[in-house]
């Protein structure tokens, strides 16, 4: 299995610290593969960048060098074979990597004790998630009969939650390190959260508190606490889920009042997600305009929310447009906690719900919302 969540919050901004910096030098020997050609990638907000490449000497050695490395540790990969080592370098590092046969089960790390420690991590989720790939894979026999179906499940079962349990132990007894971070982003196929959704919140913020105390000046401190706040106020607003059946939601409009979704309850109520920034939407509301007009003397309002960042921009655009509804935005972007609590993918997107606080109907437009507010509003 080669396949590693990409380290999204632990490398935010690292490339960009402005802390001392100063030279590293990675090398070692890697035996047991044809294969001869050795890449350095640096993780980035939002990909794995292939910096350095080399090829192995005859007794499979193989050596790097990079300058300006900050002296918090940052995330890079060695990649061989097709497969990916995870380090955590440190300017002044002078880290040996190497493995004889399967580089990820097998692989050695020297001269950096978080990247050393990341491995012990690493090599047992990647060997468990193998374990898990092997047990599904029998899945796919002919014949099986239900003795043997339900064997699997057991084991499948018995396999995933050891290596959830060995994990979670891994985060809470290294949490002062950076590979407990590491740790805190995979994910087992097929899961979207940690542990159980919300109350992941527990191991992030344990960890968040740690590495403060320990990397007070490291720029992924501020990504975990901004990671917690933004559960923090995912789990504030599901607090508030009405009794009518929808998250609420209670965001601030460009006078900066605190508007609540239910305070509409007894209308139609469209909950439109658009952005200012992106400008999707723009000609939307153009339409959606025409059809407000139509259908506010008739119970009809719409609740529009602003996946924007810049207040500045946002209001322009209201004013500009001459928006007539509510206009709301918690000024998050796409941290927004209202997108993840809607679950929008893309925008724009919106929500059709009826007097009773029924979610009726999603992504409506045009004639199609004008059918379903003839129908609603009689």
């Amino acid at each position: 299995m080669n396949k590693q969540t990409l380290f999204v919050t632990m490398a935010a901004a690292a490339v960009l610290c402005g802390c001392q910096s100063s030279k590293v030098k990675i090398s070692g020997r890697f035996v047991g593969s044809e294969a001869k050609s050795v890449y350095l990638e640096q993780v980035t907000p939002l990909e794995q960048t292939v910096i350095d490449s080399t090829t192995l000497d005859a007794q499979g050695a193989y050596g790097f060098r990079l300058k300006g490395v900050p002296q918090t540790p940052a995330l890079y990969n060695v990649v061989y074979d097709g497969e990916r080592i995870p380090l955590l370098l440190a300017g002044g590092d002078r880290v040996e990597v190497g493995s004889v046969g399967s580089v990820v089960r097998n692989y050695t790390v020297e001269g950096s004790e978080e990247s050393d420690l990341l491995r012990l991590f690493y090599q047992a989720f990647v060997t468990g998630a193998q374990s898990l790939d092997e047990i599904a894979a029998q899945f796919a026999r002919q014949n099986l009969t239900d003795e043997e179906r339900k064997a699997l499940v057991k084991e499948y079962t018995a396999e995933y939650y050891r290596i959830r349990r060995e994990q979670l132990r891994f985060i809470i007894e290294n949490k002062a390190s950076l590979a407990a971070v590491y740790a805190l982003y995979q994910r087992l196929p097929g899961d979207t959260y940690l542990f159980n959704g919300d109350s992941d919140v527990v191991y992030y913020r344990t960890v968040a508190e740690a590495i403060a105390d320990r990397y007070p000046t490291s720029p992924y401190v501020q990504s975990l606490q901004a990671e917690v706040e933004r559960m923090d106020a995912r789990i504030d607003l599901m607090s508030r889920v009405t009794e009518r059946g929808y998250p609420d939601l209670e965001l601030t409009d460009m006078y900066g009042k605190q508007v609540r979704l239910s305070s509409l309850a007894g209308k139609v109520v469209l909950l439109d997600f658009w952005s200012a920034e992106a400008g999707t939407g723009n000609a939307l509301n153009a339409d959606l305009k025409e059809i407000y007009a139509k259908y506010a003397d008739r119970g009809f309002e719409v609740y529009q929310v602003a996946v924007d960042t810049s207040k500045p921009l946002w209001i322009t655009a209201v004013q500009e447009q001459q928006l007539p509804w509510i206009s709301v935005s918690d000024l998050r972007g796409s941290a927004s906690a209202a997108l993840r609590l809607y679950n929008v993918q893309r925008l724009p997107a919106n929500f059709l719900i009826d007097r009773d606080g029924n979610i009726v109907a999603k992504d409506l437009y045009g004639n199609s919302l004008v059918e379903k507010l003839d129908e609603l509003t009689r």
